[in-house]
């Protein structure tokens, strides 16, 4: 499972184009950031206050000042920048943002997020979920295919409380690249060793399925 969520991740960083400012969030998305070129060129953002983000560090290397939203070490690199949560909340509301990275509880057809709460389950808040997932001008989930408990995450109609509605665009999972279009989940690339048998399985929605071959990754 770790070598088919790194394929995940790596799949989910070539997503990324030169130029791009990108927001990575907490979970999944954080790991995106060791699978780019160190002199790849694209402004990496955390709602916590620092854009310009470099790789995760170990404890032993880390600045222990230097956290990204979800709590790993990051590094800087040329031309990083700290700000306070007003003006990195500005960044987001105003549109800054060419595409956002985010986790995911369910993720619907029609492109519903929710990635904030389970009820019954502790939850900090759903922090800035909401404005990223509204605000940015291309929303993908990173996510396994299903739960622990081998329930899908990719559903017909999100059931958990929703942080934005259609909003998701493509969805990386440990199983397939899926986008989300006017008629549903379509089935862009499948993981290796995978089947589409498997990913149709898979998923508690109607999945289209191209007749061409498709990529894997």
């Amino acid at each position: 499972m770790s070598n088919a969520r790194d394929r995940m991740v790596a799949r989910a960083a070539r997503e990324i184009q030169p130029g791009m400012v990108v927001n990575l969030g907490i979970g999944l998305p954080t790991k995106v950031v060791n699978h780019l070129a160190a002199d790849f060129p694209v402004c990496l953002h955390t709602e916590n206050g620092l854009t310009g983000i470099g790789p995760t560090l170990p404890t032993d290397q880390a600045d222990r000042n230097l956290i990204d939203a979800g709590g790993a070490y990051v590094s800087t690199i040329p031309g990083s920048a700290f700000f306070d949560s007003a003006t990195s909340f500005a960044l987001v509301r105003s549109g800054r943002l060419d595409l956002t990275m985010l986790g995911a509880f369910e993720v619907a057809s029609n492109g519903d997020l929710a990635n904030w709460k389970i009820p019954g389950k502790f939850s900090p808040g759903v922090g800035g979920g909401i404005e990223l997932a509204q605000k940015a001008r291309r929303v993908a989930v990173l996510t396994t295919h299903t739960d622990r408990a081998g329930n899908s995450k990719l559903k017909e109609y999100c059931t958990l409380p929703l942080t934005a509605q259609a909003c998701v665009a493509r969805i990386f999972t440990d199983m397939a690249v899926i986008d989300v279009g006017p008629d549903g989940f379509n089935l862009v690339e499948i993981a290796k060793d995978v089947s589409v048998a498997e990913v149709i399985d898979a998923t508690d929605a109607p999945l289209h399925v191209p007749d061409t071959q498709l990529p894997i990754f």
